[in-house]
């Protein structure tokens, strides 16, 4: 269901270019440590904190696929919402994420093909204001038929 309480989002009709939205969620070590159980990842630059000092971030440091999962939250919860689809999404790694940060995912259509019913999308996770991930995603939307 959409935040709203709705469980269909936005159709493919109704969306244009520039249309945007956000998610933003401060990083706790629980959500660390929830991530490494969920994923397996368990590298110790985010779970170890004596190993994590020895690296080029000296403190631990955020699995980059969770801070990529809140790009994901916008779209099922928010934009287009529920009933979307992902097709793509590339992903550029900017700067680490710490714990205690928060994070705002935001994204924006940019364009659409009708054909397929696809929206694409650029989609950029910031901390502080400066971007940390980028990208474009492509997802299918409903259509109202």
């Amino acid at each position: 269901m959409a935040q709203d309480g709705s469980t269909t989002g936005y159709y493919f009709e109704d969306l244009n270019d520039g249309m945007s939205a956000e998610f933003t969620k401060t990083v706790t070590e629980a959500d660390i440590i929830k991530y490494a159980e969920i994923s397996g990842d368990t590298n110790p630059v985010h779970l170890d904190a004596d190993y994590a000092a020895t690296t080029m971030f000296k403190e631990r440091i955020a699995h980059g696929m969770l801070t990529a999962g809140f790009i994901s939250a916008v779209f099922g919860t928010k934009l287009p919402g529920p009933g979307s689809i992902y097709v793509n999404q590339s992903l550029k790694f900017k700067a680490p994420v710490k714990i205690g940060d928060e994070v705002t995912a935001t994204i924006e259509v940019t364009g659409k093909v009708p054909e397929k019913k696809f929206v694409t999308f650029s989609t950029v996770c910031t901390v502080g204001g400066k971007p940390v991930l980028v990208g474009e995603a492509t997802l299918m939307v409903p259509t109202k038929g």
